[in-house]
C-alpha cells in the first residue's frame, strides 16, 4: 500500500516536472514570435486582403473610351490586388479643370490621365521614380524618348507617356482621283493649297464641299508655323517671339483659305470633342476632301474611303516639323502611398508591350515602347494597315511640344489669337501681336 502510493506520488511529480517543461517552451516560443500573441489553428483560413480600389479619371470620348474600358477590365481580371474604376470627362481640358478642383478640395483620384508641369514643380504630382523602380520590365530606354522626356521636371520622372499623338492629314480617295490628285506629291502647304482649291465645290456663291478642312484651335497653325522655322520663346527663354514672320505669314494665309478663298472650312465650340466630329463628319459624307487630325483618329475612320499623308512642309524650306506629343497620365500627390502603388501597377500594365501595340493597332495612337515593334500582331497589322505608319514616320521628324514656362498664360493667348483668326476674321498680324503683348507681359512677370 505504501508503495502504491509511492507510486502514484512519483508519477503525480513527473507529470508536474512535464507539464511545467511544456509551458516554458510555450512561453519561449511566443516571445519568439512576438509575446503573447495566440498561435493560429492550423485549420482556420488565411487572412484575405482586400484589394485597393483606386479611380481612373480620363477625358476619352467614343471607340477611344471603349478601348479605355477594355484594357481597364483585362487590368481587374489580370490580378487581385487592384481595382481600377474609370471616371470619364468630356476632354482633356474637362479632366484637368476638374482635377484642379479635386486637389483645392484634397479629395483627389489615383490615377489621372493629365499633366501639368507647373502642377508638377507646385508639388501637387508625386514623383514617379521610385515607383518605376519596383517594375523591372518598365524599361525606360525601351520607351520611345520623345515621349518620356516630356514628363520630366527638374531631372525627375512626374507623368508617363500613355499613347503618343501626332496630327496627319486624312483624304478622300476618290475626290482626289477624281482631281487628278496624288497624295504622295502633296509636299508642301502651298502644294495643298492648291489642291483644295481645286477640289472645292461653290453653288450659288456657298462652299458645299471645302477643299480641306484644318481642325479648330491653335495646334495645326503652330504645327505649320513650326515647319516654316518659327519659335514659340527664344533660345534662352526671354522674348515670346509669336508676331515674328514666320508666324504672321502663316496664320494670314489661313485665314485668307478659310475667309476669303473658302478653300478651307472650320468648325468650333461646342460640347466637348463635338467640333472634332462634325470635321470628320464632313469628310466621311464627301462635303470635304480631307482634315487635318489626330493620329488617334484612325480607330474612328474608314479607310476603304479615306487615306492618310504626313502634314507637308513649306516650298524653300523643308519637310514638316509638327508636334509629337506624349499623352501623359500622373499620379496625384495627395493620393495614399497604397493608391500611388496601385495606381501605378495600373500604368505599368498599359504601357507593356502587348497593351501598347493593342492600343495603337485599335486607335492609330503612336505605341510608346519599342518593344511594341516586335509584337506579331502589331508587325502583321502594319503591314496590311499602311496608314498606321504614317504617325510613326511623322513623329520621325517632329517638333517637342512647347512647355509654357508660364503655367499656361502664353497658351491662353496663342488660343485667343487662333480663335480671331480662325472664327472673327480679325488679321493675324493684329492677333498675334496682342497675344505677344499679353504673353510678354506674363513671362517677364515670372522672370521677375
Amino acid at each position: 500500500m505504501i508503495s502504491l502510493r509511492k507510486g502514484l506520488l512519483f508519477t503525480m511529480v513527473l507529470s508536474f516536472v512535464l507539464l511545467t517543461a511544456c509551458g516554458t517552451n510555450n512561453d519561449k516560443t511566443a516571445g519568439a514570435t512576438g509575446g503573447n500573441e495566440s498561435s493560429t489553428p492550423t485549420n482556420s483560413a488565411p487572412e484575405v486582403k482586400k484589394p485597393v480600389t483606386i479611380e481612373f479619371w480620363y477625358g476619352l470620348g467614343g471607340k477611344l473610351g471603349d478601348h479605355m474600358k477594355t484594357l481597364i477590365n483585362e487590368f481587374n481580371a489580370s490580378q487581385q490586388e487592384v481595382i481600377v474604376k474609370g471616371i470619364v470627362q468630356a476632354d482633356y481640358t474637362e479632366t484637368e479643370q476638374k482635377l484642379q478642383a479635386a486637389i483645392a478640395a484634397g479629395k483627389v483620384p489615383a490615377a489621372v490621365l493629365a499633366s501639368n508641369v507647373d502642377w508638377a514643380r507646385k508639388g501637387y504630382f508625386a514623383p514617379l521614380d521610385e515607383l518605376m523602380a519596383e517594375y523591372p520590365d518598365y524599361n525606360k530606354e525601351d520607351f520611345v524618348q520623345t515621349f518620356m522626356t516630356q514628363g520630366q521636371v527638374d531631372g525627375k520622372q512626374y507623368f508617363v507617356p500613355m499613347y503618343g499623338t501626332t496630327q496627319v492629314m486624312y483624304y478622300r480617295k476618290d475626290l482626289f482621283e477624281k482631281a487628278g490628285i496624288k497624295a504622295e506629291e502633296v509636299k508642301t502647304w502651298e502644294d495643298l493649297a492648291a489642291a483644295a482649291a481645286k477640289m472645292t465645290v461653290k453653288a450659288n456663291g456657298k462652299t458645299t464641299v471645302y477643299g480641306w478642312e484644318p481642325m479648330w484651335g491653335y495646334e495645326n497653325m503652330v504645327d505649320a508655323v513650326l515647319s516654316k522655322g518659327g519659335r514659340v520663346l527664344s533660345e534662352d527663354g526671354k522674348t515670346v517671339l509669336i508676331n515674328t514672320p514666320e508666324w504672321v505669314e502663316t496664320w494670314s494665309l489661313f485665314s485668307k483659305w478659310i475667309h476669303e478663298d473658302g478653300i478651307m472650312g472650320i468648325h468650333s465650340g461646342g460640347q466637348g470633342w463635338e467640333y472634332w466630329y462634325k470635321t470628320i463628319d464632313d469628310v466621311m459624307k464627301g462635303q470635304a476632301a480631307g482634315y487635318t487630325g489626330s493620329s488617334g483618329d484612325q480607330g474612328d475612320l474608314d479607310f476603304t474611303q479615306l487615306g492618310a499623308m504626313e502634314q507637308p512642309g513649306w516650298a524653300g524650306v523643308g519637310e514638316g516639323k509638327p508636334v509629337a506629343n506624349g499623352i501623359m497620365a500622373g499620379i496625384p500627390a495627395k493620393a495614399s502611398p497604397e493608391e500611388q502603388q496601385a495606381a501605378f501597377k495600373w500604368f505599368a500594365f498599359f504601357n507593356n508591350a502587348k497593351n501598347t501595340a493593342f492600343w495603337s493597332m485599335n486607335t492609330g495612337y503612336i505605341a510608346v515602347r519599342q518593344s511594341a515593334l516586335n509584337d506579331p500582331d502589331f508587325a502583321a497589322y502594319s503591314e496590311k494597315n499602311p496608314q498606321s505608319k504614317i504617325p510613326l514616320m511623322q513623329a520621325a521628324h517632329g517638333s517637342a511640344p512647347f512647355q509654357d514656362p508660364t503655367g499656361g498664360k502664353i497658351t491662353d493667348a496663342l488660343k485667343i489669337a487662333a480663335d480671331k483668326v480662325q472664327i472673327e476674321k480679325i488679321p493675324a498680324e493684329k492677333a498675334l501681336k496682342e497675344a505677344q503683348e499679353t504673353a510678354q507681359k506674363a513671362l517677364d512677370k515670372m522672370n521677375k
